[in-house]
């Protein structure tokens, strides 16, 4: 069975984690097939957002602890910096998508799968979604770069709180603290990723990642810089199709038609 599944429906990429009978953990293979898979949304003109989900009602449980193949017995045979940095690069992988992209989560998504989530721009869970950053639980710290993904979600008091006690938690607190965006009941969950996605796939491509872009970077630099930012990439949206193309849309009173440039 593939650890991993890639659909692609006008524009928008959903990639699935796919070992329900373990709700997900993920293993080497697994993490080494979604860092490709990331690599090659990146890659292509025509993915335009990029959904990461999980099968058979689970996002993802984290690392599997029993697998030969888990990054937690690996890492327990070879305890060295390399070793931790699989996770890492994977996520990291997905953090650089300039693209637009959601975690669509339903059920346990919980230490390392809970990174994963988070390093998505938008997530979007269900009413039975239940989260948890349990690495202290597991005598562990924070991985899959959930140190740094989670105060600028939550701040830091909340990401304390959550990383500290490790206690699992449900879709209400998860949307009130901050961690999810959108809370909507189990059976409508593919239908409104599917709207935000939809939405997203039609808009404009580059304006959308230049924006992505100065919001993700916009935590380490001035206000002199971020004015600066704007200033260049709205220079690059002045001479790019799409501009154009919107303002003609507002003359003439219809919807904009985007090509991505």
């Amino acid at each position: 069975m593939e650890t991993v599944v890639v659909e692609r429906t006008d524009g928008v990429v959903t990639i699935t984690m796919n070992r329900p009978h373990r709700k997900n953990a993920v293993t080497r293979g697994m993490l080494e097939e979604l860092r490709a898979r990331f690599e090659e949304v990146e890659r292509s003109v025509d993915d335009r957002v990029l959904v990461l989900t999980g099968a058979g009602g689970d996002f993802c449980s984290g690392a599997d602890l029993t697998d030969a193949d888990s990054p937690v017995q690996l890492a327990s045979q070879d305890p060295t910096v390399a070793q931790m940095r699989r996770l890492g690069d994977v996520v990291l992988a997905l953090h650089r998508v300039t693209k637009p992209t959601i975690a669509k989560v339903d059920g346990v998504a919980v230490g390392a799968g809970l990174s994963l989530a988070l390093a998505c721009d938008l997530l979007v869970a269900s009413d039975r979604a239940r989260f948890s950053l349990i690495f202290a639980r597991r005598g562990l710290t924070l991985d899959g770069g959930s140190s740094w993904l989670l105060p600028r979600r939550v701040g830091a008091g909340r990401a304390k709180e959550l990383a500290l006690f490790g206690d699992l938690f449900d879709a209400e607190k998860a949307l009130s603290t901050g961690v999810a965006n959108r809370v909507v009941p189990a059976g409508e969950l593919d239908a409104a990723c599917a709207d935000w996605a939809d939405r997203l796939a039609a808009g404009p491509t580059m304006a959308l990642s230049m924006t992505k872009s100065l919001l993700d970077g916009a935590w380490s630099i001035g206000l002199a810089e971020a004015l600066e930012n704007e200033a260049h990439c709205q220079a690059v949206n002045f001479a790019g199709a799409d501009t154009a193309e919107a303002m003609r849309a507002f003359v003439e009173k219809r919807d904009a038609r985007f090509v991505g440039r």
